[in-house]
């Protein structure tokens, strides 16, 4: 079986806000273009145009209506992939040592030339997070994409995972949460970050940012100010026809006069 670090130099991690995710997938995307072509072997798709197509996936994301306390529901977009965490199951369990977490940065990876796709790792991981390629038929799971955040190559501004590059809204961050200075520290300290699932003593890295509280006002129908009538007594053609209708044989109203 495979150990893991007493202690790491850095925790690399994602910090994911809940509160601006707005569910495009566009970070999913992104994660699937840039793993394909680049680390690793590529993430394959079954039968991606038919009936039942299926994939491997290293990010994805959930969507759920969630009813608060005091207000409307709200809709939370929940994106998910491997958490890289402190005391990662995952790690312990590989028979093989091809799930391996860094010294250096506290990245968790696997050696794909050393998966013999037990699905061990997959079973241990409580997030749901490693994906086993039907293709390959070895585990598959989010890299922080290493092949980017040290590739000097790139331009500064790239050198972080694709998935954080590509938000639109500006959800995702990606730093050291090992730095109490860092950005991504001082982002979860101000805005209440917590762990995914802290009852199962994993101790993910990576952290998610609570929706703030949304504002509340009285229900109202924004429409009735427009389908109130415009005239209350009718004139014109359109009076003097509403008069003449009331005056036919069987109307009600006409036969009574």
């Amino acid at each position: 079986m495979t150990t893991l670090p007493t202690s790491t130099q850095k925790k690399l991690g994602l910090v994911i806000d809940l509160d601006t995710c707005v569910g495009c997938h566009a970070c999913v995307v992104s994660c699937k273009g840039w793993n394909t072509e680049n680390y690793g072997a590529p993430l394959s798709d079954q039968d991606p145009y038919g009936g039942d197509p299926s994939g491997t996936f290293l990010n994805r994301v959930h969507s759920y209506e969630v009813q608060p306390d005091e207000g409307a529901a709200q809709l939370i977009h929940f994106p998910k992939s491997c958490l890289h965490c402190e005391d990662a199951p995952c790690v312990t369990v590989c028979p093989t040592g091809a799930s391996y977490k860094r010294v250096e940065d506290g990245i968790v990876l696997v050696n794909e030339q050393d998966c013999i796709g037990c699905g061990l790792c997959a079973w241990a991981c409580p997030y749901g997070a490693r994906e086993m390629d039907a293709s390959e038929k070895v585990m598959k799971k989010c890299t922080l994409c290493v092949d980017r955040i040290y590739n000097e190559n790139l331009p500064e501004e790239d050198r972080q995972p694709a998935c954080v590059r590509t938000c639109p809204s500006g959800a995702r961050h990606f730093g050291d949460l090992a730095d109490e200075t860092s950005d991504v520290s001082i982002l979860v300290a101000e805005r209440g970050g917590f762990d995914l699932m802290p009852e199962m003593g994993t101790k993910p890295v990576n952290q998610y940012l609570p929706p703030r509280p949304k504002d509340t006002m009285e229900e109202f129908n924004i429409l009735a100010p427009y389908l109130e009538p415009v005239a209350k007594d009718a004139g014109g053609f359109l009076g003097w026809l509403d008069k003449a209708l009331d005056k036919l044989p069987g109307n009600s109203a006409g036969g009574a006069k």
